[in-house]
């Protein structure tokens, strides 16, 4: 079984090209679908997608990268040559290596993050629920999962961690003398938002809004921060009453678009507004950062707040990327033994397939006796002299052919097979 991964990430592509390859969680089931069928045996396969990556994960029969690259530039709508350009590629121990570095949170823009497992998690079960992942993929995952655990429990590798969120209130004291005087507005309800309205209701703001699609998610959030909700719908008219905006949907178009950021800004008479935008693809258009009152941060913009915290953790990531290696090398040993020509477990499966097959004709053979009326006690004794025949048959050829240097060989081998377990057998 050939596993191989691909994908594009904070480091090797911009944000409006990560944009193109991301996939909200109800996206996930039919696009796997659609990938397994462009390829003529359908591999396993699951996608994990959240602001900072896109990667694909597969493993069949052989190793398919390139079509898998091919596929996903269509999907996207560029051409192979410019993906190619900021994708990673990488096969078996080297796939599975990046998927244990991701899941423990090493391969993070937030070195020791831990909403990348969570996220990951959730994609496995995407693909799970989808159909789409086979017994190698789901191995592996697992596997990383429980070394994502250990790195978590036996390192300090997450310890001073800045995430996203704080980095923007981070972002947002420095502009404001105080946050205690700022209205925030954030836009969605889901998991990132929430951290980012917990992080800056810990600075007790004026007052906080969420503008959420649904009303129903949105008021589960308000209530929590005793905030006020509204309808995605009013947001441009009420745009100006807010100092902050936080904003991360599932939107594959911009929700705020520079014209309502302007007319937000004549209301304002001007006065400064913080924005953040944490959405992939983006949820505020790019011209809105040209304007002169306005400070908008993307992910990409946190970056090098987020790695101030980094320099102290170099220890702890030798010893993740230790424990790491570990699960790599029990994860490939896995895999060699599943090897349809090398490995142990298709022998052990065609041994009891063999026995299997042995004991159904024997049993045959003594119903049909038992049927014509014969003695039980002689049934039972010649079924178990077919069987005892039928298992040493193998064994007794081998020693009645060869050289002799082979039937040594041969001896030694049948005795540890078959005479081993006599003294247990006289106690």
């Amino acid at each position: 079984m050939a596993v191989w991964a691909l994908g594009i990430n904070h480091t090797t592509a911009p944000l409006d090209l990560r944009g193109r390859f991301a996939f909200a969680i109800d996206q996930i089931a039919p696009t796997l679908q659609a990938l397994r069928q462009s390829f003529s045996h359908h591999p396993e396969a699951a996608i994990i997608s959240t602001c900072n990556r896109t990667e694909i994960y597969c493993a069949g029969e052989a190793h398919q990268p390139d079509h898998t690259l091919d596929w996903l530039a269509h999907c996207g709508g560029v051409s192979p040559a410019v993906l190619r350009s900021h994708i990673y590629t990488l096969e078996d121990s080297q796939a599975a290596r990046h998927a244990f570095r991701v899941a423990s949170g090493l391969d993070s823009m937030v070195l020791g993050e831990p909403q990348i497992l969570g996220q990951m998690k959730d994609a496995v079960r995407a693909a799970e629920d989808a159909g789409a992942l086979g017994t190698t993929l789901n191995q592996m995952f697992q596997r990383s999962f429980a070394v994502a655990k250990e790195v978590r429990t036996s390192t300090e590798i997450g310890a001073h961690s800045i995430s996203m969120a704080a980095a923007a209130v981070r972002l947002a004291g420095q502009l404001f003398e105080d946050l205690g005087s700022v209205r925030v507005l954030f836009v969605g309800a889901g998991e990132m938002i929430e951290l980012a309205a917990t992080h800056f209701a810990a600075k007790n703001p004026k007052s906080i809004a969420i503008a959420n699609r649904t009303l129903e998610r949105g008021e589960k959030l308000a209530v929590r921060f005793g905030g006020e909700v509204m309808r995605l719908a009013d947001l441009p008219e009420r745009l100006h009453e807010f100092d902050a905006v936080v904003s991360c949907t599932a939107s594959t178009l911009p929700i705020i678009g520079l014209g309502a950021v302007e007319r937000a800004l004549k209301k304002r008479r001007h006065r400064p507004m913080f924005m953040v935008d944490l959405a992939v693809p983006r949820d505020i258009e790019p011209e809105v950062k040209a304007l002169e009152d306005i400070y908008l941060y993307t992910v990409d913009d946190l970056a090098s707040v987020v790695q101030t915290a980094q320099a102290n953790r170099q220890a702890a990531v030798a010893q993740a990327e230790a424990i790491i290696d570990a699960g790599v090398l029990s994860f490939m040993h896995w895999m060699v033994q599943r090897d349809p020509v090398h490995g142990v477990v298709p022998l052990i499966q065609q041994l009891n397939a063999q026995a299997d097959e042995w004991r159904a004709a024997e049993i045959a053979r003594a119903r049909k006796r038992l049927a014509k009326g014969e003695d039980l006690d002689a049934v039972l004794e010649a079924l178990s002299r077919g069987l005892t025949q039928k298992m040493l048959h193998g064994a007794m050829a081998e020693l009645h052919s060869g050289d002799p240097a082979h039937r040594e060989q041969t001896t030694q081998a049948i005795s540890r097979l078959f005479l081993r377990s006599q003294g247990n057998n006289r106690q």
